[in-house]
């Protein structure tokens, strides 16, 4: 048994950085995990590998499109895909054992295993229980799959079966127009698969402006995938090939699609089991999340982050309740601004967003001015085959205050942080629009939509 100020059920980025960030400001600080590895599912099985095969994809996509074009000859490569895991695991391994190192410089305890919380102010790690002033629950959350989809990441895999198929599939279908479908059905169509994705609603990333989802999926569409809109699955069969059954919405049609490998990317769910959660009294919502108040749940002493309570499941969400849970516990004031929370899409090109939509915006009421400007006009981008999409920037007509930003493009991923800034100290657009930006860089795109929000565009 050992005595802590607060212990961590979770060592994914909501629960690392939480015990780094106490241990910073003098806590005695422990994280569970029971992984063989730190980092969750994000660094593990998530966002990590993932980005790992997009960027070896893209590259296999930019030497058989462009590099003819820029005078590079000679013959294409073949996919060695057992290499391409072996670089993706070396990814993976390196961030991994660089948490582990974190946690030794800061002086985080990492008791290894699994944990449950007997009674407040407990944690017990195997046979062991150990005591702390404060739990803080961590424990990210899981595929979700649907009525009628039985997975066995094999045939039928999650995300996490999709990063480590045992070969390139000739066929796939992928449930659900998500993030996480469309980028892991990214990957297989660059490496030559043929992806048909299935979604339920009449439109692809749901909560997406509008006008940013039509242009993103027209792109896609180029791109090889095939989109399956308005369809209800209603289950899949595995007799080899896998055999999707799917519903439409509008007709009531019956229609199956063989493939090879069915990708179930319809969301996921929190992952709070075996933590005892209901035999202490922790009040929980009706969709599974934690009930918190500033990260505190109905039990005193027993706090939760991340993907295990609401808000966006994204892992910087999950690093910013983890940075203000760890200031609240050492008596300091925490604060996460949600609305302000980007989101970001890895395919190529990259869609990123942050605040409001313009759907939004009409709903409520608000007058606003939209500054658009396209990639088209942006000397870096067409200098790199990058041209395709554009950013739109949202603001308050009266004011000029900014209100949201849509960017569809060549670092989307990285551009919107400048307009994130922007908006959590209230600036306008002719602030974003008056400061420098060197040239030629694709930052200059986002200057120009904020100059569209004015006079004009220079160069559109």
């Amino acid at each position: 048994m050992a005595n802590f100020d607060a212990i961590i059920i979770g060592g994914g980025p909501g629960g690392y950085v939480c015990a780094i960030h106490a241990a910073q400001l003098g806590l005695n600080v422990a994280c569970v995990e029971g992984r063989e590895t730190l980092g969750g599912t994000c660094l593990n099985v998530g966002c990590i590998p993932s980005k790992a095969l997009l960027h070896a994809t893209h590259s296999l996509h930019e030497v058989h499109e462009n590099f003819e074009k820029m005078g590079l000859m000679g013959g294409a490569p073949v996919v060695d895909w057992a290499k391409m895991q072996a670089y993706k695991q070396d990814v993976v391994n390196g961030n991994t054992k660089g948490i582990e190192f974190l946690f030794k410089k800061n002086k985080v305890t990492w008791l290894k295993g699994w944990a449950s919380i007997p009674a407040a102010g407990q944690v017990k790690v195997g046979d062991e229980v150990h005591t702390a002033r404060a739990i803080v629950i961590a424990t990210g959350s899981e595929p979700s799959s649907l009525p009628g989809v039985v997975v066995d990441e094999k045939v039928v895999v999650t995300s996490t079966g999709a990063l480590a198929l045992e070969a390139v599939p000739k066929s796939m279908v992928v449930i659900g127009a998500g993030v996480i479908g469309l980028e892991m059905g990214s990957v297989y169509a660059r490496l030559g698969t043929a992806v048909t994705v299935v979604e339920y609603l009449d439109a692809i990333t749901p909560g997406m402006d509008a006008e940013v989802a039509k242009a993103f999926k027209r792109i896609l569409e180029k791109q090889g995938l095939k989109f399956v809109m308005g369809a209800a699955v209603q289950g899949v069969a595995v007799d080899g090939m896998a055999q999707v059954t799917y519903k439409s919405r509008k007709t009531e049609a019956e229609t199956v699609l063989d493939a090879d490998v069915v990708l179930v990317a319809t969301g996921r769910r929190p992952f709070v089991a075996g933590l005892g959660l209901e035999a202490l009294g922790v009040e929980m919502l009706p969709r599974g999340q934690i009930k918190t108040d500033h990260f505190a749940t109905s039990v005193p002493g027993i706090y939760a982050i991340g993907d295990a309570i609401v808000g966006p499941m994204l892992a910087h969400k999950a690093e910013d309740d983890g940075m203000a849970l760890a200031e609240i516990l050492a008596g300091k004031s925490g604060h996460v601004t949600y609305a302000l929370v980007p989101g970001v899409v890895y395919t190529s090109p990259e869609v990123a967003t942050v605040g409001a939509t313009e759907e939004q915006l009409k709903e409520a009421g608000r007058a606003y001015k939209v500054g658009k400007f396209p990639f088209m006009g942006n000397a870096r981008a067409k200098a790199v085959f990058q041209a395709e999409g554009f950013v739109k920037l949202l603001a308050d007509a009266a004011t000029d205050r900014i209100l949201g930003c849509h960017i569809i493009g060549p670092g989307a991923g990285d551009l919107i942080h400048e307009v994130c800034v922007a908006m959590e100290f209230g600036a306008s657009a002719q602030d974003l629009a008056l400061t420098s930006h060197a040239h030629p860089t694709y930052s200059e795109a986002v200057r120009e939509a904020a100059l569209a929000c004015g006079l004009g565009a220079i160069h559109a």
